[in-house]
């Protein structure tokens, strides 16, 4: 494969990566130089990974978050992946919700191109949540929990017989606009819609929404005539242009009207509008319907679909990755902070709304995570995964709310005792670092007590979600474009304090890394790397923090 790319972008030739405006991609075999028509900070530095002291912290690992269509180009953020970080991961887009279809049919071409490559290079993915509260396949589990269809039996209704009315006004109150009577016609007495007038023909019966109703009448007029029918609030379309119903001078026909009513109407009615050239005469109308064809699932029923859904989506998951990711976020984020406690002091895990049903709400709280472990661990083992090999972290936001934190070890003790397989706790970070002092103290001492906590655990621990926004003194925030190179090099150091005393404070044997959500900055200055004018990735004070600490310094 031979790919070129100008302005500071990938040159992919024979497993060789080139960028124009720097040497920070390099493999085993060669060093790019950087682009002579200018000069960047920092170009003496190696990958980033090749820092890590492996003497003082031989388990660390530093991971970054790409999309996969992005790691799929093979450009340059692909090239920065590979060659400064040990993993890659792939946030939602490895997720069931962008996976699944409605009609449950599975789409993993992106991932097997990613996982393929990743093995070629010898790299190494760390897995997107298996199960989750957000972007998970919605469409498809409510299509399968949806109401199942029933043999219905057609029910009769009311019957209107006009000939057995007395010759004369017709019930003003089914009468709109225009004029409406029944009259001697064609030997019969009928009701006759006299030309621009509404006139309900049958009224007064009880409708719903959910059942269709069929009514018929018979219907004669001395002209080609053009009318227009609403049921209940519905307007019906005809087979006439703009939706109008037609009718043929001459003879008796028999008009059959097919609808439902508008959601909120409880009156039954059919009205019809005639138009301007005739009168319509109504012989006969009768009205009846099928209820609504379908039943709710049953409680068993749907926890059996639930359980089916869990098994196909991780057994299409593990069959494409052949055992080749091994750690995995089992859930993600699934404590309710919103919620009222289970126990004192402890929140309770989220749960679905009637619009949404959450893997949870069908095998419990305390079954959760032994349920999803259970599943997913067979199906890894099945397709030739190693089980000593995997590992399932519990991802979990704001832990450095203590009442946060001790909710999430109470849920992972109640659900190791039910069996589960957790190995460690993926904490997402939400750091800001600020020039007022009072608010920066708090947050290192959050940190510090969070790290503490998760040490305490004995469990696997990996901090996501690595970036770090800035505020000035007055708390406003400090944009990328706007950050000032003091201010970058105070932002650059904290990086390095977060990587240090996480590197310090979890033991090297707990150290499962840490993940950048962003290489390259965005609005905010989170990146190790700026975009220059011309949109080239130019390392920043960031990078060099991030070499240091992991060396040790």
């Amino acid at each position: 494969m031979n790919k070129i790319m100008k302005h500071g972008l990938l040159i992919l030739a024979t497993g060789a990566f080139v960028v124009s405006c720097a040497d920070y991609n390099e493999t085993s075999d060669f060093t790019a130089q950087p682009d002579p028509t200018y000069t960047e900070a920092y170009t003496d530095l190696a990958p980033v990974k090749s820092y890590i002291n492996r003497d003082k912290y031989p388990n660390m690992s530093l991971g970054a978050m790409l999309k996969v269509a992005d790691f799929n180009k093979q450009e340059l953020a692909h090239a920065a992946a590979i060659t400064n970080f040990n993993n890659v991961t792939f946030g939602s887009t490895l997720m069931s919700g962008a996976i699944v279809s409605e009609n449950g049919i599975m789409n993993f071409l992106s991932m097997m191109d990613l996982l393929n490559h990743v093995e070629e290079i010898n790299g190494e993915v760390y897995g997107s949540p298996i199960v989750a509260n957000a972007n998970q396949a919605d469409a498809w589990l409510t299509h399968l929990t949806a109401p199942i269809e029933i043999a219905v039996d057609f029910i009769e209704g009311k019957t209107i017989n006009f000939n057995e009315m007395a010759v004369g006004a017709y019930d003003a109150s089914l009468i709109g606009k225009g004029k409406a009577s029944i009259v001697k016609y064609d030997d019969q007495n009928v009701l006759q819609i006299n030309t621009s007038s509404n006139v309900k023909i049958v009224a007064g019966f009880d409708v719903s929404p959910k059942d269709k109703y069929t009514c018929t009448f018979w219907a004669r007029s001395a002209k080609d005539v053009e009318y227009n029918i609403t049921f209940s609030g519905n307007k019906v379309n005809g087979d006439g242009a703009d939706g109008k119903w037609t009718l043929k001078a001459g003879k008796w026909t028999k008009v059959v009207v097919e609808a439902q009513s508008a959601e909120g109407e409880t009156e039954g009615y059919l009205q019809i509008e005639n138009l301007r050239k005739a009168a319509i005469y109504v012989q006969k109308v009768q009205v009846g319907y099928y209820p609504d064809n379908h039943r709710p699932q049953t409680a068993q029923e749907i926890n059996d679909t639930i359980h089916y859904a869990l098994n196909t989506w991780c057994d299409g998951l593990m069959k494409y990755n052949e055992g080749r990711i091994k750690s995995f976020d089992l859930i993600d984020e699934p404590i309710d902070t919103k919620s009222a406690d289970v126990v004192a002091g402890i929140y309770d895990i989220k749960h679905g709304t009637a619009d949404q049903i959450f893997w949870q709400d069908i095998f419990g709280s305390e079954d959760y995570a032994p349920v999803v472990s259970k599943v997913a661990s067979a199906a890894y083992e099945k397709y030739g995964g190693d089980p000593a090999a995997l590992k399932f972290f519990i991802s979990e936001t704001g832990l450095e709310d203590q009442k946060t934190f001790e909710s999430l070890k109470h849920w992972i003790s109640v659900w190791e005792q039910k069996g589960a397989k957790i190995d460690g706790i993926n904490a997402k970070l939400n750091l800001t670092y600020s020039e007022d002092a009072t608010t920066q103290a708090a947050t290192d001492a959050a940190l510090n007590t969070l790290l503490d906590n998760l040490a305490a655990t004995g469990k696997l621990i990996r901090l996501s979600n690595f970036d770090i926004k800035y505020k000035d003194a007055d708390g406003n925030a400090v944009t990328a474009a706007a950050i000032t190179d003091a201010q970058r090099q105070k932002l650059a150091d904290y990086y390095g304090t977060v990587l240090k005393t996480y590197m310090t404070k979890i033991p090297n044997e707990k150290q499962a890394g840490i993940c950048k959500a962003n290489m390259v900055d965005t609005n905010d200055p989170v990146g190790l790397w700026s975009l220059n004018d011309t949109k080239d990735w130019v390392r920043n004070a960031t990078y060099k923090a991030f070499c240091d600490a992991l060396s040790g310094k």
